[in-house]
């Protein structure tokens, strides 16, 4: 088989070691190849420390966010609860995501016990993890310096930060993917198939962490393998279709099982509009998030305040610039600049490949996000972070190369003007939050300063032919671009509490949800000590979830009720608001939930209330199933009347919550039975008890 030949070493800035012998691959490990700069390994591990840090500071600080953690807990409780990733230990419904990082998170609960650093073990892992493989890949085509870069713009993104100190599934997402992108690079280097074919394998457990978000990446993957591949176009297209079965197969199998299962032996798939994993799959997340038309909730563009207005300039408005746009100007511009630089080598050259690559990476993810009608959190553009760092590396040493030597004409003046536009860039965001803290002047300050001083050294050491005087300057840019996502990530590492449900790094900047003060979803306070043992349930409660002002159910009020006694009550308990679809919008308290565990009389749920959120809440304190009748926003048809009085006939439910005006659909056919045959426990505002007695 006809083979593409690896690229040539790259050439190393600093000192190298002598030649020696062949060394262990354990000594590899943590001492570097032979060849390498000396500083390259430590430099590593000192990364790779810092990324360590800041994830996984002051573990028990971090909330994460109730709904999957509940769904966690439940799979330690139940094993079938574990397969379909059902957000109760009963299995009446699933959360609207596949499985798999609740797999992962449940494993680590299931083998340490339930609690905040068991569950957050793995993300801090792959995240940590992905740190290290991206420093890898671009080593390993554009040099030790690239890779270094690579490594420590991805450490200090603050939306990566932010996502890798919280239970959402994104963490587990940019892991498989980098898997994907590394396998793939290695059949395109080597032509053999099976690395193609674990690429595929990759990408399809990520398809079962996010769904359709793990093939944002699929068509840059595909046009790389096309072009770089050195076989025939013949052979090329054959890989490509062994590969997509492969895909396929890893891709859908878990939905394939669970919809051949008959719906009355598996939980309500959440989020759908007919109970199927595949209606999940292209409506709630598939086209619903592109276009709007989310089926589950129906309404163009819902959820979209999260992180503004779609557009092209989403990425760079007051909510999302903080978070990814810092080096989006330096890497679109060293992605033109790289490809311009390698115009004239052959068509299968490694590094022209890697730039195709990342760049793909890169533009898909930021047209997808940008331009995404439907519910849009900050948190999701994480996994255009990989894009963004690696080619700041690759492309930037390449531009830096270009212009100590003079080399490609106008392209060789290009790097100053890169470094110029994203120091501007980076004290405008610095500015928007100018008065938030000391560490967001003192960023501004060095952003500026230091990117004007790496510009002028630049020039002059250009002009006058000073190497050093160039090198110093381009360690100047490094520390001035990154001084404010450095910033930002330090504040997203050390705040005391964060929005479990959208995290994000750095000050509220008061749009939408996207600061730290926007909208609650926070772990129940005090929920899941590190030392619980998934024996035991949580303690604790959450706080209020909303979306774009949207009331979308309130979780219980926690130790902050009063704790009296049942039969009593208190102003507190009082009904609040109401969910979508009008079914049990009240608060739950803490009272109320040891009422509901004391008269429970063998029920296998505790009680039913509108949403996932509520649910999740009274799971983690209450350490029992909860029925969630509408999902997510309230709307889903999970709880039809046929089925509520199928549970009240045979003791599995006794207690619903219901609001006290009805909703629409369904949902006022249940609350209007529920009022008339169910008997009002009158210390709690819309909860009912019934019994088999009262099912005609």
């Amino acid at each position: 088989m006809t083979t593409l030949a690896p690229p040539p070493t790259p050439v190393q800035d600093g000192r190298h070691r002598a030649a020696t012998p062949p060394v262990s691959r354990a000594r590899r490990l943590f001492m570097g190849a032979p060849e390498d700069p000396r500083w390259a390994r430590p430099a590593l591990w000192a990364i790779l420390l810092l990324a360590t840090a800041l994830y996984a500071w002051n573990l028990s600080s971090i909330t994460g966010n109730t709904f999957y953690d509940a769904a966690v807990y439940s799979g330690t409780k139940s094993w079938k609860a574990f397969f379909f990733g059902a957000l109760d230990s009963g299995s009446f419904i699933t959360v609207d995501k596949p499985p798999f990082a609740l797999w992962v998170m449940g494993l680590s609960a299931r083998a340490f016990g339930y609690g905040t650093w068991q569950l957050m073990l793995p993300m801090v892992a792959v995240g940590v993890g992905s740190v290290g493989l991206l420093y890898r890949l671009v080593k390993r085509d554009f040099g030790v310096v690239a890779g270094t870069i690579a490594a420590l713009v991805l450490t200090l993104t603050p939306i990566t930060v932010a996502i890798n100190r919280d239970t959402n599934p994104d963490p587990i997402l940019v892991f498989l993917m980098l898997l994907g992108a590394a396998a793939l690079l290695k059949a395109v280097r080597t032509g053999k198939l099976m690395p193609l074919v674990w690429s595929a394998v990759a990408v399809g457990f990520a398809f079962n962490t996010k769904m359709m978000q793990a093939y944002v990446v699929l068509p840059a993957f595909f046009v790389v393998y096309l072009w770089a591949t050195n076989l025939s176009l013949g052979r090329r297209v054959r890989n490509l279709a062994v590969g997509t079965v492969a895909l396929v197969v890893s891709s859908a199998w878990w939905m394939v099982v669970v919809d051949l299962i008959p719906a009355s032996s598996r939980p309500y798939i959440g989020g759908s509009t007919d109970n199927t994993v595949w209606d999940l799959v292209i409506g709630y997340n598939g086209f619903g998030r592109i276009f709007g038309a989310s089926s589950s909730v129906g309404s163009a563009g819902n959820g979209a305040s999260f992180g503004g207005s779609s557009g092209l300039y989403r990425m760079f408005n007051d909510i999302m610039g903080g978070q990814i746009s810092w080096l989006i100007p330096f890497a679109a511009i060293a992605l033109v600049g790289g490809l311009v630089l390698r115009g004239r080598a052959p068509r299968t050259d490694a590094r022209r490949a890697a730039l195709m690559l990342w760049g793909g990476w890169f533009v898909l993810h930021f047209l997808t996000f940008s331009l995404a009608e439907g519910t849009f959190h900050p948190y999701y553009v994480t996994a255009m972070a990989p894009g963004i760092a690696a080619l700041a590396g690759a492309g930037g040493v390449m531009l830096y190369k270009a212009f100590r030597e003079g080399s490609a004409a106008a392209w060789g003046w290009v790097l100053p003007a890169a470094v110029a536009a994203s120091a501007v860039w980076a004290v405008v965001l610095l500015q928007r939050v100018s008065g938030s803290g000391t560490v967001y002047t003192v960023a501004e300050v060095v952003a500026a300063l230091g990117g004007a001083l790496a510009v002028t050294g630049l020039l002059v050491g250009r002009f006058m032919k000073r190497q050093k005087l160039i090198g110093f300057a381009a360690l100047a840019a490094v520390v001035a671009l990154l001084a404010g996502p450095a910033a930002y990530s330090v504040s997203a590492a050390t705040t005391a509490s964060t929005n479990g449900t959208n995290p994000t790094a750095g000050p509220s900047t008061g749009g939408g949800m996207g600061g730290m003060g926007g909208g609650g979803g926070q772990r129940p306070s005090g929920s899941a000590p590190s030392g619980t043992t998934s024996g035991s349930a949580p303690s604790g409660t959450g706080s209020s979830e909303s979306s774009g002002g949207q009331s979308m159910g309130q979780p219980p009020t926690g130790t902050g009720s009063t704790g009296t006694e049942s039969g009593s009550s208190s102003s507190s308990e009082s009904q609040s608001g109401r969910t979508a679809g009008g079914m049990g919008g009240g608060q739950v308290s803490s009272a109320m939930i040891t009422y509901l565990k004391k008269h429970q009389d063998g029920a296998t749920w505790l009680v039913a209330v509108a949403t996932d959120q509520t649910a999740s809440s009274i799971i983690l304190e209450s350490g029992q199933p909860v029925i969630s009748m509408g999902g997510w926003s309230g709307s889903d048809n999970a709880m039809t009347l046929a089925k509520l009085k199928s549970l009240v006939k045979s003791g599995k439910l006794h207690y619903i919550v219901v609001s006290s005006d009805g909703g629409q659909g369904t949902n006022t056919e249940i609350a209007t039975w529920v009022k008339k045959h169910g008997t009002a426990v009158s210390a709690y505002s819309g909860l009912y008890r019934l019994d088999a007695s009262d099912v005609s």
